[in-house]
């Protein structure tokens, strides 16, 4: 079913005040119901992403599965996406990458990490988003409040950039996470062994130390704590390389 613009917000509040205290698989059958297919999973296939892909797998194992490949991920990431979708049913994984003449005018060099992180992460992450989440309505997102900064306020279902953002995993911490990790034998992204709780690009994450945050390894060293996605944009500025980001 589709929303117009209207409606979305209304609609993003309510599904909220119910869905606060539910169980993760609950909130993805009332997600996949409200919107079907105009509903779609945007995930890293990172640390804890096997969680959210499973618990999708049982719910709509077609749904469409938006992966960053960013141009600059570690190759177990890459090797996790393939093996993973195909252990867990998963038949509508996409592949969004950054487009060949964004990247020619402003990073040629495919140095721009090292000067501009924001403006990286735009290039090739937001642009590639914001052209593929057109088609739909909403998307799910596999944000936890136990991550801290920008998310420990993070609600279940929220409505953002004109889109109903649902985040099923806002209310679990780590042992819960563990907990279905270990119940449903689902495999581990190969760097968590390594100490990377938290995975992105490999020039901008690293790993961390016992007692640090989960993201601590993320943009180590900046203030920035987020890759763009999730931040709220002017409409003016989405497909604009070169403007504000």
């Amino acid at each position: 079913m589709a929303f117009d613009q209207i409606e979305r917000p209304s609609i993003a509040t309510r599904l909220d005040a119910e869905l606060r205290h539910a169980h993760p698989l609950t909130i993805l059958e009332s997600a996949v119901e409200t919107l079907g297919d105009k509903l779609a999973l945007v995930s890293s296939f990172g640390a804890e992403s096997a969680v959210l892909l499973h618990l999708v797998a049982q719910v709509k194992p077609d749904m469409p599965v938006l992966f960053l490949d960013t141009g600059m991920l570690f190759g177990q990431t890459l090797d996790y996406r393939k093996n993973l979708a195909a252990k867990l049913g998963l038949t509508g994984v996409r592949d969004l990458r950054p487009a060949f003449n964004d990247l020619a005018v402003a990073d040629p060099k495919a140095n721009l990490w090292q000067t501009d992180t924001d403006a990286c992460c735009h290039i090739r992450k937001v642009l590639p988003l914001d052209k593929a989440i057109t088609e739909f309505d909403g998307w799910i997102t596999g944000r936890k409040r136990f991550h801290g900064g920008d998310r420990l306020s993070l609600p279940v279902v929220e409505h953002a950039d004109g889109k109903i953002k649902f985040n099923p995993l806002a209310n679990w911490g780590k042992a819960e996470l563990d907990a279905y990790m270990a119940e449903h034998d689902l495999p581990a992204h190969p760097l968590v062994a390594q100490g990377f709780p938290s995975i992105g690009c490999w020039p901008c994450t690293n790993p961390v130390e016992e007692g640090q945050d989960v993201r601590a390894g993320r943009w180590q060293g900046s203030d920035k704590t987020e890759c763009g996605i999730h931040v709220a944009r002017a409409p003016n500025t989405i497909d604009n390389v070169g403007g504000d980001i």
